[in-house]
């Protein structure tokens, strides 16, 4: 079921054009970090004042404007001075004054408005240095910007945070942060990451002293920083109540490397992994009610087939499901979502409405969850009607097999070979500017396939409704 590179691969177009340069022109102009604005609300403050699409906000109360974050916290009171930088170039300042509770009514450009933080470490696993020569810039961008692990739950490994990032953070509560620790035997982190290991470990420490609240991924490679290197990482984020919960994810690896040609695919290996962190969760179970410590699906999907739903953990395990990027609870939920869809009736609606239409519909799916879908479809109204199209991954290779990391390529040459009436495609194959990862649309793909592709949810209790939608006929 692997790879979980958490949100790396998906923040791509939300920090890409940031990396390189300021904004736009304004905020190299006005020597800083600007906020360029892409839409003003009706009668909001911000209107009144006359601002338009293309000005730049540069400070608020005479300090600079780095992000979104800094945006909201100046921003705080109800009269406020902004620098700004207008459609011609002239700098400016105006105070604005809103009623309690009303929005300034800006949208910006993003939410970094300067540059994103990179990465300087060396990781012996990183995904970003397994991608194809082909792949966008934006994709083997290493960020590793506290900013956007608090604002968008990517995870980060504090190797460069400076002491004015750390006031930061306590001061403006940037909280929580979602940490990579992987180890905390200094050794074998540097080993892992790179000469800078340590400085991120005491960096967090000093966070999490200070109140900063940290989810804390481990991604384990066979070998490595498993087994007893694993429950001594496990004894040493126990003793830190600051970190809420620790996830464990499988190395992913990808064809485009020489380096790394394993993981917990075995029922030993990964059974291994279940059992040194069993311990762990239910002493949190008895002391912090909670289990704490997660395991990616893969590890029980491995461990003990996808015959025996039973081993994986309950809903009531996951909470509210805060680590479902990383691949923990995913399957949970969709078997939870599609046994309610079954209970419910709206399974055998759903089927009724394509035979009714004459129609067969092919959900594109990874490798990774279609046996759990071929076994739930089978024994429900939906068999024969509803069919996983799955999907390898050849673009990546290795063991890299989630629907969300699909790409065009792979896609197109399975529907080519598919028979089929409604080819449905899970949004979560798209980022936010409806593009593939090898840089298709889906208008690209109808046009290679000769099909036509609908974009649908990815959860049953969504999809299927949309289903319905798509075989009912056309209003007259």
């Amino acid at each position: 079921m692997a790879v979980y590179p958490g949100k790396e691969i998906e923040r791509d177009a939300a920090c890409a054009a940031c990396a390189v340069a300021p904004a736009d022109a304004a905020a190299a102009a006005c020597g800083g970090p600007a906020a360029r604005i892409t839409a003003v609300d009706p009668e909001s403050p911000a209107d009144d004042a006359g601002f338009e699409p293309g000005c730049c906000l540069t400070s608020v109360d005479g300090a600079p404007l780095r992000d979104i974050i800094d945006w909201r916290w100046l921003s705080a009171d109800d009269v406020i001075t902004v620098g700004y930088i207008d459609l011609d170039g002239e700098a400016g300042e105006v105070e604005l004054e809103r009623d309690p509770g009303e929005d300034w009514g800006f949208t910006f450009d993003g939410v970094l408005f300067d540059r994103v933080k990179l990465c300087r470490n060396a990781c012996i696993f990183c995904f970003m240095r397994q991608l194809p020569d082909d792949a966008r810039a934006s994709l083997s961008l290493r960020d590793d910007d506290f900013r956007l692990s608090f604002l968008s739950g990517t995870f980060v490994t504090l190797t460069n945070l400076k002491p004015e990032d750390e006031a930061r953070i306590i001061e403006q509560h940037i909280s929580p942060l979602r940490v990579s620790l992987h180890a905390s035997n200094p050794d074998l982190r540097r080993r892992m990451i790179g000469r800078h290991a340590q400085h991120g470990l005491d960096a967090l420490d000093r966070l999490l002293d200070a109140g900063i609240q940290a989810h804390a991924q481990i991604v384990l490679m066979p070998g490595i920083n498993d087994g007893d290197a694993l429950r001594e990482t496990l004894d040493w984020a126990w003793q830190r109540p600051g970190l809420s919960g620790v996830g464990i994810v499988p190395l992913g690896f990808t064809k485009h490397q020489t380096e790394l040609h394993e993981s917990f695919t075995t029922p030993e290996a990964a059974r291994g992994v279940i059992e040194v962190i069993r311990p762990f969760q239910e002493r949190a179970r008895a002391e912090r009610g909670t289990p704490w410590v997660f395991a990616a699906d893969e590890f029980y999907v491995n461990a003990y087939g996808v015959d025996t739903p039973e081993h994986i953990p309950p809903a009531s395990d996951y909470g509210d499901y805060e680590m479902f990027e990383d691949g923990i609870g995913i399957v949970r939920s969709y078997v939870d979502e599609f046994n309610e869809a079954v209970a419910s009736g709206l399974a055998a609606r759903t089927a009724e409405a394509l035979k009714a239409a004459g129609l067969t519909a092919c959900y594109i799916i990874g490798e990774a969850m279609q046996p759990f879908l071929d076994a739930m479809i089978a024994k429900s109204p939906l068999a024969g009607c509803l069919i996983p199209l799955t999907v390898k991954n050849d673009y990546f290779g290795g063991n890299v097999n989630v629907t969300g990391l699909l790409c065009a390529c792979d896609i197109e040459k399975a529907i080519k070979e598919a028979s089929g009436d409604l080819f449905l495609l899970p949004k979560v194959i798209l980022n936010d500017n409806g593009v593939t990862l090898d840089d298709a649309t889906v208008q690209d793909m109808e046009t290679e396939t000769a099909t036509r592709i609908h974009v649908v949810s990815c959860n049953p209790l969504d999809f299927l409704p949309e289903i319905i939608a798509l075989a009912a006929p056309p209003a007259l």
